[in-house]
């Protein structure tokens, strides 16, 4: 043990440091070595899933986005479609706003003429008809048709809107339009081009009235024509149990188409 611990004595310093140094090195590079095993390890063991996970969400993605392509597609296609339907409501509503119109059913204001026919005051011969000297149904009648025949669109009567069902009928001493009973004077308004009453006074049927009525027998006929007329809507049924179509007369030559 003497030998050994002279021995031992004997070895400088230095190299016993550098010893424990390489030691210690030794030591360190093993730690090193034996920690990096399970780490390559362990990345390895996990990049095959994090690949099939990534590689999954992207089909997923791809999956969405041909999902939001095709719903916009068929989002286009429902639009152009709607604006079709869109279309055709229009197209309808304005038939059926149109039908409504030649119906009577819709309130009108426009230009035109009033007709006013009031019963004669002239006094009766002796032996003469009380009741031609008063106006009748068929001067309401004579006065209406050559306002259609002039070109009106619309007509009423003391306020009853005529249309294709109307009849005006003498009753006592009233006239029944529609299903109201009217009394004198009685004022016809019709809208239709501003020449309305041009045209209804060149027809050779209002002047043979004329005669007839107001220079034989005194029956009141004036009109005038204010800027704007008023015909109020159909207020009855516009259901036809019996109906039948009739040929329309010619209208005469001097009469406007």
């Amino acid at each position: 043990m003497t030998a050994v611990g002279a021995r031992l004595r004997a070895i400088p310093s230095w190299q016993v440091t550098l010893g424990l140094a390489l030691l210690a090195l030794g030591f360190l590079i093993a730690a090193q070595l034996s920690s990096e095993g399970p780490r390559v390890r362990y990345t390895t063991q996990e990049r095959s899933p994090l690949i099939e996970t990534v590689t999954g969400l992207q089909g997923q993605q791809d999956g969405l986005k041909s999902r939001i392509l095709d719903l916009r597609s068929k989002i286009q296609a429902a639009e152009l479609r709607g604006q079709g339907s869109a279309a055709l409501v229009r197209k309808l509503n304005d038939q059926l706003q149109q039908a409504r119109i030649a119906a009577g059913l819709v309130p009108l204001s426009g230009t035109g003429v009033v007709f006013q026919l009031d019963d004669s005051t002239q006094r009766i011969p002796a032996g003469g008809n009380a009741g031609d000297y008063l106006v009748t149904a068929q001067d309401i009648r004579t006065v209406v048709e050559e306002l259609w025949l002039a070109g009106a669109e619309a007509m009423s009567v003391n306020g009853e809107r005529l249309t294709t069902s109307s009849a005006i009928v003498d009753i006592g001493g009233s006239v029944l339009i529609n299903s109201a009973f009217v009394a004198g004077p009685y004022q016809i308004s019709a809208i239709g081009p501003k020449d309305l009453y041009d045209r209804v006074s060149a027809s050779r049927g209002f002047a043979e009235f004329l005669r007839a009525r107001a220079e034989a027998h005194g029956i009141g006929v004036s009109f005038y024509a204010p800027q704007s007329i008023d015909v109020p809507a159909f207020a009855g049924t516009v259901t036809l149990r019996f109906a039948r179509t009739v040929p329309s007369s010619s209208p005469s030559p001097s009469s406007p188409p």
